[in-house]
């Protein structure tokens, strides 16, 4: 499933999660310039559940490439957000032939113990920062009681759900901010109790991706913290960097103008270079 908006170059927006349902990646300050193909990845939104489980990045990257041939796109670019860079990432790596350019957009290139570790500490200071606010104090309950104490099991929607939108305060820079200026926020979700354990590293192969790119995080990221990103910027050989200091991992929403000003600065460049 995927919905089309927009009018310029393609892009294929590919949202995180994954479960996560995608209406929260919608960009209205790309659709001006670009033809925003936003996808439902397998699993979440619209799109269904897959029978046997496997839900492997590279699976993902197979899907978004038959978005491409679906609307007889031969190449377009690919902004992926968090879950959604990790397939960016392999479509990079898979499909490099149908890649005009990699918007990795608060991601990592891992998805291990690592990654999860520098999370779990990126949590701990984000409750300690807000400690006077209750939401903080309760994301990070939620996320310890998910991952380091184990007492929270996320069996279905309603329990996925309930733990998403506990710890969506982290997601922000200040969340009661964003809310004060954009409204009440939530996160819709489906819950694969089939969907198999998907381990992914690429972090070896970064320097094999040609692709001009450009990687945006947000400083007050904690679930893709900026070090990541600082990774990838040194990793890839045709890659720049974008920080949005006064953002976590939803920029899109909290600097909404910078980041949609990074991207289209972005394509235009690689537009007007192949048309030399």
């Amino acid at each position: 499933m995927y919905r089309i908006a927009g009018e310029g170059p393609v892009c294929l927006v590919h949202s995180g999660g994954p479960g996560v349902h995608p209406g929260y990646l919608r960009i209205p300050g790309l659709e001006r310039g670009l033809t925003l193909v936003y996808l439902d990845p397998v699993g979440s939104g619209d799109s269904d559940l897959l029978p046997d489980g496997d839900y492997s990045v590279s699976r993902y990257a197979r899907f978004a490439e038959a978005v491409l041939d679906d609307i007889g796109a031969p190449t377009g670019y690919f902004l992926g957000h968090s879950h959604g860079g990790f397939v960016a990432l392999q479509f990079g790596l898979d499909h490099p032939d149908r890649v005009d350019g990699l918007i990795l957009y608060d991601t990592v290139p891992a998805n291990g113990r690592d990654e999860r570790a520098a999370a779990t500490k990126e949590m701990a200071s984000f409750a300690q920062r807000w400690a006077d606010r209750p939401e903080a104090v309760e994301a990070g309950r939620m996320w310890d009681a998910v991952h380091l104490s184990q007492t929270m099991e996320i069996a279905d929607d309603e329990s996925f759900g309930r733990y998403m939108n506990g710890i969506l305060p982290a997601y922000f820079a200040d969340y009661r901010k964003t809310v004060e200026r954009v409204g009440a926020l939530a996160l819709p979700v489906t819950h694969d109790p089939n969907r198999l354990p998907a381990s992914w590293d690429v972090r070896d192969r970064l320097g094999t991706i040609n692709v001009p790119t450009l990687v945006i995080v947000g400083t007050s990221d904690f679930i893709c913290p900026p070090r990541f990103a600082y990774e990838m910027h040194a990793g890839m050989p045709d890659a720049r960097l974008c920080e949005l200091r006064d953002s976590g991992h939803f920029g899109h929403i909290e600097q909404a103008d910078e980041f949609a000003s990074a991207v289209l600065e972005f394509i235009h460049e690689q537009e007007m270079g192949n048309r030399k």
